[in-house]
Order: C-alpha cells, then structure tokens, then sequence
C-alpha cells in the first residue's frame, strides 16, 4: 500500500475481476442469502430477474475479496523492490451502497476505487482518511456495484 501522502484525489485503481458461475452464485446463497433468484434457475426465471443471479452481497464480498488480493499483491511488489508497505487501519464503514443491475450467471464484474477525498487525521496525525467510490461494472460497462468506504492510511513518517 502507498502511504496517505502517495495519493490523490481522483487517482483509479484497477482491483481486478471476478467470474460469476451458476455453483458459486447458489452457494453463496445457500450461505448468506437464500433467495428463490438466487437457488434456482426455474424459479429465477419467473422472478422480476427472469434468470439465475447472485445476491448483492455476494458481488460486495467479492470486490472486498478482489481489494484484499489487489493489496497483497501490491504490497509483495514494494517489498520485493526495497520499497516501504503503508499500513492501513480499521474502516468507519461506508455509505450509498447501490446495486444498480444484476449480476447473472456468466458476468465478468471489473472491480475499482477512486480516491475522492482526503485529510489528515486530528485526533491521530500519524494517519490520513480516505474516502473512495468503490464500482463494479460487467463485461458490457455496465455498473452492478457501488459505494463510497472510508479507511484509514498510513501517513510517511518524519524525516
């Protein structure tokens, strides 16, 4: 992870995507969210989805799955060049959550974030606040998933 002083606003970051198959979506299901339009392809036919889909949560677990795999990749490359890792702290949580379209059996989902605000802490100097829009969207373009989070960064420690 870069430091709090790295970023910007503005500044993307492509997390990677995720495959959407029958099996998972209906276990994920079975799990968290057992709904007719996620279990079954005939009953998903006659629901206003009119196929197969997986839940929203499913779609939210994996854009945090892609942030965390994205993060340790990230970091194993600042370290394999000698390069410090920025921690980061606890997220306060999140806001504005919104499914916008279905995710269906065969969706490809482009998880991102973009930074869209910043400040140092007050009450904690050694660490910065980001607020970022986290989006899915298909193979189409279409966004599925989005959010504004909130987390803590590490700030670049004094010279």
């Amino acid at each position: 992870m870069k430091y709090f002083d790295d970023f910007s606003i503005g500044d993307r970051t492509e997390l990677g995507s995720h495959h959407f198959k029958a099996d998972e979506i209906k276990s994920f299901a079975r799990r968290f969210d057992p709904q007719r339009f996620h279990l079954d392809e005939a009953e998903a036919e006659r629901s206003h989805f009119g196929k197969l889909c997986a839940s929203g949560w499913h779609t939210a677990f994996m854009w945090m799955r892609t942030l965390v795999d994205y993060r340790r990749r990230e970091a194993d490359g600042r370290r394999a060049r000698g390069e410090p890792v920025a921690r980061t702290g606890p997220s306060p949580g999140f806001r504005d959550l919104k499914w916008l379209k279905p995710v269906y059996v065969g969706d490809t989902v482009d998880f991102a974030t973009e930074v869209i605000e910043m400040r140092p802490s007050n009450s904690r100097p050694e660490w910065g606040i980001m607020r970022v829009r986290n989006t899915g969207a298909n193979q189409n373009g279409d966004l599925v998933i989005s959010f504004v989070s909130t987390t803590f960064v590490e700030r670049r420690p004094s010279s």
